[in-house]
């Protein structure tokens, strides 16, 4: 199926313009590197922990007169009521919308490239280099028409948000359509402890405080183009209190 959208579609590399006669592949696509979650600095142990995507994007330009039949208007129209259905997106002041297919899922819900999909790295504060570079998050929640694999393997999964990091050398990330929480060693990229989260964590960690006790803390909202549950959880995680 991935093949014949391929070969229905324009792709010349990189920079491959816009189209409106057949799609168009966009690689890397507008959720692919580094996305708004942005990265983490460590300067007690001068790394720069980054989560990343490598994705691609299936798009087509779609004639305005086109999303005004299904209803598709941008915000700022006095015909806008609801969000746009679909995967239409309007463009204000240009005779072209655009069919976002945004990671190039195909109809049974399989992105269309090799894994991994969602990566973690570090990066040394003081010379550049790459410290590691990882898969993030497993197939254990994905699999064709959204049934789940439960296969613990790390395949590196879409992200979306940001990654903490704290003086005691962990990172705490919980972007991952797999929903968990993740605290990851900063030197080694190991994965030290992880808890499943009620709804998608695609938000970045916060920490704080209280009497000489620390918590960790992550709004669990989901996100609808991640595919992930939805929900409205704010959940704080902490040491056993010191006896």
């Amino acid at each position: 199926m991935c093949h014949i959208q391929y070969r229905a579609a324009n792709y010349q590399g990189n920079f491959t313009p816009p189209s409106a006669n057949k799609p168009w592949i966009e690689y890397p696509g507008n959720n692919g590197g580094s996305d708004w979650g942005s990265i983490s600095v460590d300067v007690h142990n001068s790394v720069i922990i980054e989560n990343y995507n490598d994705l691609p994007s299936y798009s087509k330009l779609v004639p305005c007169a086109v999303d005004d039949a299904l209803g598709v208007f941008w915000m700022g129209d006095s015909r806008y009521k609801n969000p746009p259905p679909g995967r239409n997106r309007p463009q204000a002041g240009l005779p072209y919308g655009q069919d976002v297919n945004t990671g190039w899922v195909s109809n049974i819900g399989v992105i269309c490239k090799q894994p991994p999909f969602g990566m973690i790295k570090a990066i040394d504060l003081g010379t550049g280099k790459t410290l590691w570079d990882r898969p993030l998050g497993t197939a254990e929640k994905n699999g064709p028409w959204g049934l789940h694999s439960i296969l613990p393997i790390e395949i590196g999964l879409p992200n979306t948000g940001g990654v903490l990091t704290t003086t005691s050398g962990l990172a705490f990330i919980g972007t991952t359509t797999d929903d968990y929480l993740r605290a990851i060693d900063v030197k080694t990229g190991n994965t030290l402890w992880k808890d499943s989260l009620p709804a998608g964590g695609k938000a970045t960690p916060m920490t704080y405080e209280v009497n000489g006790r620390q918590f960790v803390i992550i709004m669990a909202g989901g996100h609808h183009g991640m595919m992930t549950p939805e929900g409205d959880y704010v959940i704080a995680y902490a040491l056993p209190k010191k006896s």
